[in-house]
Formats: structure tokens, C-alpha cells, sequence
């Protein structure tokens, strides 16, 4: 598998998984052994090193499969994962408060059987809560060693730009599926 770097320095196969449909979002969970078997043999067979979940996807129960399946091979593997989105009565809401934004990451790192996250984005934007101050919170949980590279997804050029100016982003996410298409 060919290699790419995101931002300076994360390596990454040039083809990630997106875990979300294996627990969530394009119908009924799958069954979790299958699962975990296939993002095994998707790194194993095809030399796929890089994984994407995110705390809302279940909620939390595909960090659980992810951080599950990975635990063995976690130092051949990249994870991404995200923030910033609650899920209350089947509602989403927003929130990257710095306090938010700390218990998100303390769950997710227990439920990915890591210590660290190679790639933490901010799932969509929260107009409630400064680019700057999510940018800050970040870089302090970057000092602490909690994570090693962030992002943002579903965010626009502005809001990139003012983050991006206290704490370097690695990457940006768009969300692109053949099964959410727009007419």
C-alpha cells in the first residue's frame, strides 16, 4: 500500500477505513466479530494503516470495536477519531467547549485502548465556541501527549484559518460517500 503524509508529518496508507457503517449510520450495526476480523485482514491483507471512527458513531460503541480490533497491532496503525458531537434523542448537538472537548478525549482514549490519538478532529463546527479557543484546548492536550495531530471536519476556510493560527491543523475532512449525494 502507497504511503502519504497528512500536514508535516503523519504517515498514512494512501486508502484509510471509515468504520462508521460497521456500528452506525447505514442501518443495523454489523455483527462485531465479523468486524473486527475485516479491519484486521483491511491491515493485515491490504496494508491499510489508517482507521476512522469517531465518539458519536454508535455513540461509542465504534471506538469500542476500532480500539478492539487495533489493540493488538497498535503500533503499525494511525487512528482517527472526533469530538464535538453529542447525540440526545436521536439529536445532534454541538459542543467544543475546552471542558467537552477534555471528557471526550479521556473516553475516547479508554475506549481505543491507547494512549494516544494520532489524528483528533473536530466533527462540525460549534458556532458556540471560538475556532482560537478550540485551537488552544488542542494544543494543550498536544503538550500533554494525549494527542499527536488534529483536524477539522465539515469546517469553512475562515474557521480553518483563525484554528489553524494557534494550533497547526494536519488535516481536513469533507465528507465525500456515495451514499449521501445531493441533487
Amino acid at each position: 500500500m502507497e504511503q502519504r503524509i497528512l500536514g508535516r508529518d503523519l504517515q498514512v496508507s494512501a486508502i484509510g477505513l471509515g468504520c462508521m457503517g460497521m456500528s452506525h449510520g447505514y442501518g443495523d450495526a454489523r455483527d462485531k466479530k465479523e468486524m473486527i476480523e475485516l479491519i484486521r485482514r483491511t491491515h493485515d491483507e491490504l496494508g491499510v494503516t489508517f482507521f476512522d471512527t469517531a465518539e458519536c458513531y454508535g455513540p461509542f460503541t465504534n471506538e469500542e470495536l476500532v480500539g478492539e480490533a487495533l489493540e493488538p497491532i497498535r503500533n503499525e496503525v494511525k487512528i482517527a477519531t472526533k469530538f464535538g458531537i453529542t447525540l440526545r434523542d436521536f439529536k445532534q448537538t454541538l459542543d467544543s467547549s475546552a471542558a467537552t472537548i477534555r471528557a471526550s478525549v479521556e473516553g475516547s482514549l479508554k475506549r481505543l485502548r491507547t494512549d494516544h490519538i494520532d489524528l483528533y478532529y473536530q466533527h462540525r463546527v460549534d458556532k458556540q465556541t471560538a475556532p482560537e479557543e478550540v485551537a488552544d484546548t488542542i494544543a494543550q492536550l498536544m503538550k500533554e501527549g494525549k494527542i499527536l495531530h488534529w483536524g477539522m471536519s465539515e469546517a469553512g476556510v475562515d474557521t480553518i484559518r483563525r484554528a489553524h493560527k494557534v494550533c497547526p491543523l494536519t488535516a481536513v475532512q469533507s465528507e465525500y460517500s456515495m451514499f449521501w449525494q445531493l441533487p
